[in-house]
């Protein structure tokens, strides 16, 4: 196994320091690693220049910042021209980056949603429309404006046209050239506690970890994630994250399903652990 991680701004041939924990357990480990150029990804360029400190010929895993789908499939491509192959290919990149890609085969298990193909209030409208009435969380394909609930997230009333498109015009504003895909309308549910996130790679359940908003906050000791079993396995994708929080009425509820390349590890669970369950 190869580990791609993206190389410090400053010092480009070094690894960022953010990944510097898993760079060191991967190295302890015997585990190849090499930088990408995170930067020229994301500028839109050439993405060979990119990936030209990688080694040819390797089966590669990406520990990273946030890509988006096109950027990711420029990535792959440039690094099969090299003869590395990533485990996570484009499709299935996309496929549990975006919302739309996984919410139907966990639908059961996660806040009912709709959601819309770009940006226009008419569309959105006709969004809330079909979501009812009642209140919802707004985000779009691949983030949510959680940290601005009241501004940019939390819709008290999809039945109140234009309170809601208050609330959407500021999400759009603020993701700015980060908006992708379309907005997204999510049921609102009363969730008790903070976020675990839970690893799966090959359809098991390797990790049980706080969420990195909440690094102190781990995860109780009866949570068993194995209900999610058959929902990641029809997914068929080779590493994914499956965020958890608890509804108040003591379900666990799905929150979202993430790449697992680009979703960040917390602060309080060891490096070598996620490298070790990424080498098994």
């Amino acid at each position: 196994m190869l580990l791609l991680v993206p190389g410090d701004v400053l010092r480009p041939r070094r690894p960022d320091e953010h990944f510097a924990g898993e760079v060191a357990a991967a190295r302890e480990a015997g585990i190849e690693v090499a930088v990408v150029d995170h930067d020229a990804l994301t500028r839109g360029g050439p993405a060979d220049a990119a990936v030209a400190r990688v080694p040819a010929g390797a089966d590669a895993v990406y520990r990273g910042w946030m890509l988006r789908s096109p950027q990711y499939a420029s990535l792959a491509a440039a690094l099969s021209r090299r003869g590395v192959t990533l485990r996570t290919g484009a499709g299935d990149y996309q496929r549990a980056h975006e919302l739309p890609g996984w919410y139907a085969a966990a639908a059961g298990h996660t806040p009912p949603a709709v959601w819309t193909v770009g940006d226009s209030r008419t569309d959105f409208a006709a969004a809330c429309a079909s979501l009812g009435d009642g209140a919802a969380v707004l985000r779009d394909y691949t983030k949510s404006m959680k940290h601005h609930w009241h501004e940019a997230a939390y819709l008290p009333s999809v039945a109140d046209p234009d309170a809601a498109w208050k609330v959407a015009s500021r999400f759009r504003e603020l993701r700015d050239d980060e908006f992708t895909g379309g907005f997204v309308l999510r049921r609102f549910e009363p969730l008790t506690g903070a976020e675990v996130r839970t690893w799966w790679i090959g359809g098991e359940c390797r990790l049980v970890t706080a969420h990195p908003d909440t690094p102190g906050e781990l995860p109780p000791a009866g949570l068993d994630p194995e209900f999610l079993t058959p929902v990641i396995r029809s997914l068929g994708l080779p590493f994914v994250t499956a965020d958890l929080a608890r509804h108040e009425d003591g379900r666990w509820r799905l929150i979202e399903i993430g790449d697992g390349q680009v979703s960040d590890r917390p602060t309080s669970t060891d490096a070598a652990a996620l490298i070790t369950a990424l080498h098994g």
